[in-house]
């Protein structure tokens, strides 16, 4: 190589009639479609490019070391306040004599599908990320202006990498924290060998993720896979959570539980974890060393191979990763969503037909119903979404005290997620009210229409389920409970789509109360103003009714139920005339 003052970039290219090359780069002088040019060691500026980075930065680093400082500062006296003293407390007292050991049966019994389920799960949010953002998303500046020169692309690439890992780790790190005390506890084992265990799979696993973030940054092939697999992997995750709460319960399945602890890295975990209790199987060393050796092989692999991601790639990343973190800034939680959406396309809308409807009142029920059909990943997701409702419901109708309103209350959450999954239709409309305009229905009609099917799909479904289930001799009159939720969680649903322009307003309240203002909190609840109604007034009378199981409980939690609903949609219909009359103001100003 030669001498840094000798060293030249690349000249650009010349056509036959003498004029430079540029016509098909973009508006920053580079083309931004083909890839990377080869560059010569002699052209390599990369120690140059680096240092004088280093030198220009120095100013900004003493402030951002202060941001990174407090966030950090911030974090650890969080988990101080929250983690670290209340276990110091539950220790102490359990050295005095204390004994937890009531539930330690039923926390070993459930570690093994539930910690492979939190492990597959861990692998594939990161797979996910990575069709829109990956561990590698460099800043634009970076990705705009310095990647094009003439500098290695790994070197400049590498430290986002690690970052990315380091990120990902810290956490693993903190719930390894949390399971050691946890065992301690419950199984009364040794706090250093609990704790040498469980971070094995709390940091190897999120490293782990972070590679397969990588590859499907990498690759498109291994990108098309993901998207391919992620219903069945999501569904496997849920069949491992519903494993795990009946293996707590008792029902056991030993040979199901030692075929997923040797099935892959999510696995090799739950036997690491195990190893130092009393439940440990045999196999936790040999499945500690392959977890080492796979993570570290893929590790190593992962670092030599984030030079090769296209800069396309990256550029288009690096601008997506930037609209996300802005619309995140200002509270637009559907904005980022919009943006994560258009980011990671799938394979197109499926290109399907249906007779069109006589009827006249059809017509928006038709379109939804098309819409669902070209797109029925949202389906699969109310679906899916609807079994972790209906084992917190199973739940809280065997328990007893607070755990029965806390699983009537997340069932209730569930339930409202899963029916909402169905409104995109809606959500699309009130995105910009102009789309409205084929309509003949004024827009707060039209909003009403939009929950037909949605209601329609959910009641229907609630019934097959519950007409299965009372012949079969399962429960009794609170298996129709599921099919009276669901118009209350529709209209929920709706108030929540015609909630209108975001009020950033109520986050900069001044202070209300001793601990500082109330904003946030109160930005909160407007925000899941639907949701948090339905959960509130259902919550009494689903809970009596699921604990009870008497016929007239169940009728009165249908009655407050349909009560419900038609407050919700008569609210849901004021929003929505709101926002075309705040419409109407905007345009005459």
């Amino acid at each position: 190589m030669t001498d840094s003052a000798t060293r030249r970039p690349a000249e650009p290219a010349i056509d036959p009639d003498g004029f430079e090359s540029a016509d098909e780069s973009g508006p920053d002088g580079f083309d931004h479609d083909d890839p990377q040019p080869e560059w010569s060691p002699e052209d390599d500026w990369t120690d140059e490019a680096l240092s004088l980075l280093r030198t220009m930065r120095a100013p900004h680093r003493r402030k951002r070391a202060g941001q990174i400082g407090f966030a950090v500062y911030c974090t650890l006296l969080i988990l101080v306040v929250w983690g670290v003293t209340p276990s110091f407390g539950l220790l102490l007292q359990s050295s005095m004599g204390a004994d937890y050991t009531g539930s330690g049966p039923a926390l070993l019994a459930a570690l093994p599908s539930g910690i492979a389920a939190a492990a597959l799960a861990t692998i594939l949010f990161a797979a996910r990320d990575g069709l829109w953002r990956g561990p590698v998303v460099p800043p634009r500046a970076t990705a705009d202006w310095l990647l094009p020169h003439p500098v290695e692309p790994r070197r400049v690439l590498r430290p986002w990498f690690w970052l990315s890992c380091a990120l990902a780790a810290a956490p693993g790190i903190v719930v390894a924290a949390g399971a050691m005390v946890t065992l301690a506890l419950t199984a009364r084992t040794g706090l250093p060998a609990a704790f040498g265990w469980c971070v094995l799979g709390g940091v190897c696993l999120p490293l782990l993720a972070a590679c397969a973030g990588l590859a499907v940054e990498l690759n498109d092939r291994v990108a098309a896979q993901v998207r391919r697999f992620t219903p069945v992997l999501t569904v496997a995750v849920l069949l491992l959570v519903a494993q795990s709460v009946l293996a707590a319960q008792g029902h056991r399945i030993p040979w199901l539980e030692r075929a997923e602890l040797w099935s892959g890295p999510w696995g090799w975990a739950g036997l690491a974890a195990l190893a130092p209790t009393p439940a440990a199987q045999p196999g936790a060393w040999p499945a500690a060393v392959l977890l080492l050796l796979v993570t570290a092989a893929c590790v190593v692999l992962a670092d030599r191979a984030c030079g090769r991601i296209p800069p396309s790639r990256l550029r288009e990343r690096a601008r997506t990763a930037a609209g996300v973190l802005a619309a995140l800034r200002t509270v637009e939680l559907r904005a980022a969503k919009l943006a994560v959406t258009s980011a990671s396309p799938g394979a197109g809308p499926r290109r399907v037909r249906l007779p069109a409807p006589r009827a006249g009142w059809l017509v928006v029920p038709w379109r939804d119903a098309l819409a669902l059909l070209r797109s029925p990943a949202r389906l699969g997701r109310s679906v899916l979404l609807a079994i972790p409702a209906t084992l917190c419901a199973v739940l809280a109708h065997s328990a007893t005290g607070a755990a029965s309103w806390a699983g009537t209350a997340v069932a209730l959450v569930f339930g409202y997620l899963s029916v909402a999954q169905l409104l995109e239709p809606a959500r699309v409309e009130t995105d910009d009210i102009r789309r409205a305009s084929w309509s003949p229905y004024p827009f707060s009609e039209l909003m009403l229409r939009h929950t037909i099917l949605p209601a329609a799909l959910g009641v229907g479904a609630g019934l097959v389920g519950a007409a299965g289930a009372a012949l079969a001799g399962f429960g009794g009159a609170q298996v129709w409970l599921a099919a009276a939720a669901v118009p209350a969680m529709v209209a929920a649903g709706l108030v929540n789509t015609c909630r209108g322009v975001i009020r950033k307003d109520l986050m900069y309240r001044p202070s209300q109360t001793p601990g500082g203002g109330a904003g946030p909190f109160l930005f909160a609840v407007w925000y899941a103003a639907g949701p948090l109604a339905a959960v509130a007034v259902l919550i009494v009378p689903f809970t009596k009714a699921l604990t009870g199981g008497t016929a007239s409980a169940t009728l009165t939690a249908v009655a407050w139920s349909v009560a419900l609903t038609a407050v919700l949609l008569w609210w849901a219909r004021e929003r929505a005339a709101d926002m075309t009359t705040g419409s109407r103001s905007g345009r005459a100003n």
